[in-house]
């Protein structure tokens, strides 16, 4: 334990939960993205659909979406600065489940080519986050580390084959979480890394046959 953890993270409040986390949110949705997104449909789940314009979530949310740090001090104004910039934005409460955590967001976001991609994460305390569905896949995204996240057909092989290309590209993997629908479906690999992966060493991976698609997360700070 160290002393953010007691205190909390550097911030613009007024909330570590409502603010922080929601910023940090936003920020690895972009990071799955891969680029700031031209539109941004967010829907609130739980406390976050109740409180969110008193607690700012909406703000945080829109400021991590445009790229900035929980301490930016344009975060009370990033509403108007990201609708001034093109961003085309709304917000929904909506309900996610029962097993969803109070403080979640759903974010449908499209990009400028017309790319997308679906985030499911939550705000857990203390400005700590954790993404739970990519595109309809689950995970388990903290931000803490670099990651890449590895959609593929559930076969023999695969796993070690994707280990073995970044044991040789000296990438050490601090992490690894492997999901599956079901035997022989689709299945996902979480792999949170010591450092960056370069695009290089992503195609390779996409190159692969089993594999659908390679998404890098930087982390988020």
């Amino acid at each position: 334990m160290n002393i953010f953890d007691i205190i909390g993270p550097v911030m613009i409040g007024p909330s570590s939960s409502h603010t922080a986390g929601a910023c940090r949110l936003g920020l690895l949705a972009r990071g799955i993205l891969g680029q700031r997104p031209a539109k941004a449909e967010i829907l609130l789940h739980g406390s976050f659909a109740h409180t969110y314009k008193g607690h700012g979530t909406d703000r945080a949310l829109i400021a991590g979406l445009m790229g900035w740090q929980p301490d930016d001090a344009r975060i009370p104004d990033a509403l108007r600065i990201a609708a001034e910039e093109g961003m085309d934005f709304s917000f929904t409460p909506g309900d996610l489940g029962s097993m969803a955590h109070p403080n979640s967001v759903l974010f449908r976001l499209t990009d400028e080519k017309g790319n997308t991609c679906e985030v499911v994460g939550a705000s857990i305390g203390g400005g700590q986050i954790m993404v739970t569905n990519v595109d309809g896949f689950p995970v388990e995204l903290t931000g803490v580390l670099p990651a890449l996240f590895v959609p593929h057909r559930d076969e023999p092989g695969v796993i070690a084959l994707v280990s073995t290309i970044l044991a040789t590209k000296q990438i050490n993997i601090a992490s690894m979480r492997v999901f599956r629908e079901g035997k022989g479906e689709t299945a996902s690999m979480i792999i949170e890394c010591d450092q960056a992966v370069s695009p290089a060493i992503i195609a390779h991976l996409e190159q692969l046959g089993p594999v659908k698609l390679v998404r890098f997360v930087d982390k988020v700070s």
